[in-house]
């Protein structure tokens, strides 16, 4: 499920079957240097995110990702967007990022990490079977966060 309209009205009436909101943390850096690692990460981020949530389709809501730069990026915002779902009925939120930093922050909230991995020249089959391999590194996560 997304967060479009029509997946938010099924969330609405089975609020006890998708119970869990995962919510992309995405560093933007706009320097020369850093733009196209930073887009790089973005598009593994989100392509990952994706298809996580078409796996767990009926039980997961991708949210549109926080996206923020070095000087915006805040330390207390995650925490509040975490409340702010779970009073609108998600039992679980998780954070997915793959900007080391929010490791820190791992006794607090659910955040998996994952080095990015450039998808941007590798063939359709080559991006399914990596994708198909992280998936299965964030499965004892999401496990270990539902039980």
């Amino acid at each position: 499920m997304n967060f479009k309209v029509t997946d938010v009205e099924q969330f609405q009436a089975q609020k006890q079957f998708i119970d869990t909101a995962i919510v992309p943390l995405l560093q933007l850096d706009f320097a020369e240097q850093g733009m196209k690692q930073s887009s790089s990460a973005g598009e593994y981020l989100m392509s990952l995110t994706n298809f996580i949530e078409q796996q767990f389709k009926g039980r997961i809501m991708l949210l549109p990702p926080f996206s923020y730069t070095v000087n915006t990026k805040s330390e207390t915002l995650p925490t509040t967007i975490e409340q702010e779902l779970k009073d609108a009925g998600f039992k679980s939120i998780i954070f997915v990022t793959c900007d080391h930093s929010w490791t820190e922050f791992k006794e607090f909230l659910n955040i998996i990490w994952l080095p990015p991995i450039p998808l941007e020249s590798m063939d359709k089959s080559v991006k399914q079977r990596i994708l198909e391999d992280q998936l299965k590194q964030v499965i004892p996560n999401l496990t270990n966060i539902w039980v």
